[in-house]
């Protein structure tokens, strides 16, 4: 490697000058530039084998000059840093043929490690790429902390191709986010993006939003309904909360990603598709699977692509960034122009944020509606986070009420301009039963004869129950007490 020339470009001289010390120490030649013109010029004379380039450079930008590269010497690696930490500017860089891209400020033995990889590899893997005009306000994914940065370059790396990606993070993180960009940005993405959230599916009329039905399938399809796998095709299909598949779907969808063609509930010709499958939990799959509660098999499937969206609370040094673009959101919206002082900003830092980003979006969307004056101090933040930070406590009932007719109100908007299918009172029953029969079977760790006296149902009918609703629990390692 020693007879290597690397080609620099950035306008920061520090940052040119320790990038220099440390690839000679390392015994590589350098020759640097703040000129993307002069970087041009040397590249076009046939000199350097690898470039690193900064972004951002008088009279250049470091992403234009990425397929002019690639047109005047396709196998020469292109390495692009840039201290503009975004999503947009990773794919960006990705999608116009850099070989890496590393947000500053980057660890000297990382990029070593990259220029080695690159100088020692037989061909490189610039090719232009056909890249969408998106902007930040088209994909508002904001944060440029170091665990933000890491999944930018996972994402970036990506989103060119058709694997199936499983998006992990609590609720509120942005998940539904992501699986947008991944479409957005990809081959795929003059094409449908469908979004099915399965918790808010009755278990009845998964598989038939899922793949459709024909007429006569069950009572009430009157006429042939058109699933999401069908609608979808050539695009994307993002299943959300993919841990609320019950399992007999999960066995559908595992045939459909090794064959790539499924049947209509209540048909037999066969419907092949070309769709991307991306999915989002919340929950611990691994968990469910010793369980017996999801199917490994589909998990490895499924999970292909791994992509770990953080809590808020562990990247704290991105809220006064979406504290901007959030009050910038509400401007736009017409609810008034707000500024946000410094110890307001270190006040919702503090806070532990349970609900992640959504609950932060929320939280700003109230100071903007109920504060009058232009500037929102902490005292105005701590009032806001006092009075919804905690959540009420509600009487046990009126909660469950609330939640059951909420998930009723999700189902029937699913059927907008009819009625749903008939025997609705035997699928909402059905529904209710197994997560209360699989709940209380779990507090007593399986034990039928526990569980059916706090139940207050015959040990023979909780059995049939069992067997009825497809429930199968297996017993922990704890002893009952």
């Amino acid at each position: 490697m020693s007879n290597n020339l690397i080609l620099i470009a950035d306008d920061d001289d520090a940052i040119r000058i320790v990038i220099e010390k440390k690839l000679q120490r390392l015994g590589l030649s350098t020759k640097s530039t703040n000129n993307g013109e002069q970087l041009l010029e040397w590249i076009k004379q046939g000199l350097g084998d690898l470039v690193i380039t900064d972004v951002i450079m008088p009279k250049t930008n470091g992403l234009e000059l990425l397929p002019i590269i690639s047109e005047e010497r396709p196998n020469l690696p292109v390495i692009v840093i840039s201290g503009q930490n975004t999503v947009v500017t990773a794919i960006k860089a990705n999608n116009l043929g850099a070989y890496e891209y590393l947000p500053k400020p980057f660890d000297l033995d990382q990029l070593y490690s990259i220029v080695n990889k690159a100088l020692n590899s037989k061909s490189n893997s610039n090719a232009k790429k056909n890249l969408r005009g998106n902007s930040e306000e088209d994909l508002p994914i904001v944060g440029r902390s170091p665990v933000m940065q890491e999944m930018y370059r996972v994402l970036a790396k990506v989103v060119s191709t058709d694997l199936t990606v499983m998006i992990r993070g609590e609720s509120g993180t942005g998940k539904e986010l992501v699986a947008r960009a991944l479409h957005d940005f990809s081959k795929r993405k003059d094409e449908a993006f469908i979004a099915v959230n399965m918790a808010a599916i009755p278990r009845e009329l998964i598989e038939s939003e899922l793949f459709g039905h024909e007429r006569g399938a069950f009572t009430g399809a009157e006429s042939r309904g058109v699933g999401h796998f069908e609608q979808a095709n050539g695009g994307t299909l993002f299943l959300d909360e993919i841990g609320d598949m019950p399992l007999e779907a999960q066995t559908r969808l595992l045939r459909v990603l090794q064959d790539g063609s499924f049947t209509p509930v209540g048909g037999r010709k066969l419907i092949h598709t070309d769709i991307r499958i991306v999915t989002a939990t919340h929950r611990d799959l691994s968990e469910m699977i010793s369980e017996g509660l999801f199917r490994e098999d589909l998990y490895y499937r499924l999970n292909v692509i791994p992509i770990i969206l953080p809590p808020l609370r562990e990247r704290v040094e991105d809220i006064k960034l979406l504290v901007d673009h959030f009050l910038n959101i509400n401007e736009k919206k017409g609810l008034g122009k707000k500024i946000m002082s410094n110890d307001a900003i270190e006040k919702l830092m503090n806070h532990d944020w349970p609900g992640n980003v959504r609950e932060l979006e929320n939280t700003i969307r109230r100071l903007v509606a109920l504060h009058p004056e232009e500037n929102i101090n902490a005292t105005s933040v701590e009032e806001q986070l006092n009075s919804f930070g905690k959540i009420p406590n509600f009487n046990p009932v009126g909660s469950l009420s609330a939640s059951v007719e909420k998930n009723l109100s999700q189902y029937f908007d699913l059927h907008k301009n009819s009625f749903p299918p008939s025997g609705l009172y035997n699928r909402v029953i059905h529904e209710v039963e197994r997560p209360l029969i699989l709940k209380t079977l779990s507090l007593t760790n399986g034990n039928q004869i526990k569980a059916s006296e706090l139940l207050g149902l015959n040990r023979n009918t909780l059995r049939k129950k069992i067997s009825y609703l497809d429930i199968q629990y297996k017993k922990s390692q704890k002893k009952n007490k």
